[in-house]
């Protein structure tokens, strides 16, 4: 990969918020669902994967050289609140391709688990949770709670996605 820094046309010396700024205004800019029919979809795609890439590496830098464990996109949901990320990965409807978003997301492989369900078929209850959980980790608060409604909305009656919603609106635990 190309230095991360270059990609998101950042000095090295960046702050954590510039760094987000760059990152965001390049997302909106080369977000796939920008080019739907259109012939320079593939290369926006492969535009988008560099700069989530770029984005996860400056931010797993900053975290060793830090010594501290912190969320990859400030204040988003990491199903990580109160123990909530052991029994994270092994939650939801037993889908393999679901269990895949899942665990990559259980890893902190953000870009992985976009691309996976970009790819499937099924946008149900549990597909909008998990991009929920996905644009919140990336700091698209707007999109997360957009997606956890709709997920909620589906599957009124499961605790998970309510959780997540709750916790992202400062709810905590109901």
């Amino acid at each position: 990969m190309n230095d991360p820094y270059k990609v998101l046309n950042v000095p090295s010396t960046a702050t954590d918020e510039e760094i987000k700024h760059a990152y965001r205004e390049l997302a909106r800019k080369y977000h796939p669902d920008n080019y739907h029919d259109n012939p320079l979809a593939d290369l926006a795609q492969e535009k988008m994967k560099e700069i989530n890439e770029a984005y996860e590496q400056i931010q797993r830098r900053r975290k060793a050289a830090s010594g501290t464990h912190t969320q990859s996109c400030g204040s988003g949901y990491s199903g990580g609140y109160g123990g909530y990320q052991s029994s994270y990965a092994q939650s939801g409807s037993g889908d393999p391709a679901m269990q895949q978003v899942r665990a990559a997301i259980s890893r902190g492989d953000i870009t992985l688990a976009e691309r996976l369900l970009n790819a499937a078929a099924d946008h149900g209850a549990e597909w909008h949770f998990l991009m929920g959980i996905v644009c919140s980790r990336r700091g698209w608060m707007d999109d997360a709670r957009h997606y956890l409604e709709t997920a909620c909305s589906m599957d009124s009656g499961n605790p998970e996605y309510r959780q997540a919603l709750d916790m992202l609106n400062g709810e905590g635990y109901r």
